[in-house]
């Protein structure tokens, strides 16, 4: 990368390489904008950890998570995206020449589209973080074969996400309970009648976990029901949770409107308050939490941040 000043300025900096940063990345390529993608881990963001995407427009069969992320990465850099691995730091606002700190350097930016999108929730119990790697996975794409046909494992939550865990992960272990704090999911009914459907899939209902227990590895689960607090144990050699994310936003508190989870405001421009920086994706708040939506939200951004730079 060039050291000058002037090769530091961009008029748009993107931060957040997902669907929403990679789309907005996109549109402002093709508008002719100098624009700047900044990603700190990997191209494609939560999307590459799914397995089979198949609610998104035009791949009828589906498509994996990573093949998706490249195919559009592909298409944006393709029109003269410029790409950065690092991680965004700090931002000091200020109007058509806000800073964006890097680990890789510092950069000036007319505007700036934050698609920075959330990371895993965690059940914040005893023993999760001491197994991580060991049992403890928020991802059954990239663990889930690690486990054989005599082994249990555990999904936690009743969403898309822990009923698509549930099915994959049938496919490799003898058993999979899926714990739930509800009575009921809140999966789509698609995915719900499939996991329903395996046999390998049982559910346990009303229950919640309090602790991760083990040696060199997860052995067993502590499970606490919330309607009579009755306490059961229940033999795993792997957890996989899955109980929804929250927003990499911290950065933003105190420069930007939050919600109170952290997620950011905008309207339906994807416009925050602070003029010529905008919000795409699932950091955004309300948003959808899809890879369609968040696509959606990050055109939204760079059609708005091309508004804001012809004036």
């Amino acid at each position: 990368m060039k050291g000058s000043n002037s090769s530091r300025s961009h008029q748009v900096v993107i931060i957040g390489g997902g669907p929403a940063g990679l789309t907005a990345g996109l549109y402002c390529a093709r508008s002719r904008f100098d624009a700047l993608l900044i990603e700190e881990a990997v191209i494609g963001g939560q999307i590459t950890y799914a397995e089979q995407v198949e609610n998104y427009p035009g791949f009828p069969a589906g498509i994996s998570g990573i093949e998706l992320a490249k195919l559009i990465h592909q298409q944006a850099t393709g029109y003269g995206l410029e790409l950065l691995l690092a991680e965004a730091t700090s931002v000091v606002p200020d109007h058509r020449h806000n800073l964006v700190s890097t680990s890789e350097g510092d950069f000036i930016a007319e505007s700036i589209i934050v698609a920075s999108g959330s990371k895993f929730r965690k059940l914040g119990v005893p023993g999760e973080d001491k197994f991580v790697g060991r049992g403890v996975s928020y991802c059954a794409t990239c663990d889930g074969p690690l486990f054989n046909k005599d082994q249990t494992v555990a999904v936690i939550g009743g969403g898309d996400t822990a009923m698509s865990e549930a099915i994959y992960l049938s496919k490799f272990a003898s058993s999979v309970k899926v714990v739930h704090r509800r009575n009921q999911l809140r999966a789509s009914k698609v995915l719900q009648e499939r996991a329903m459907a395996e046999p390998k899939i049982e559910f346990i209902w009303d229950t919640i976990v309090t602790q991760i227990e083990g040696d060199a590895a997860v052995r067993q689960l502590l499970l606490r029901n919330t309607k009579d607090a009755k306490i059961s144990m229940l033999e795993a050699a792997g957890i996989f949770v899955a109980i929804g994310s929250k927003p990499n936003s911290a950065q933003w508190r105190g420069l930007l409107p939050l919600d109170e989870e952290g997620y950011i405001v905008t309207n339906e421009l994807m416009e925050t308050k602070v003029p010529g920086i905008f919000a795409a994706g699932d950091v955004r708040h309300n948003s959808a939490r899809q890879a369609i939506t968040a696509a959606g939200d990050g055109a939204t951004a760079a059609i708005s941040a091309a508004k804001f730079l012809s004036f």
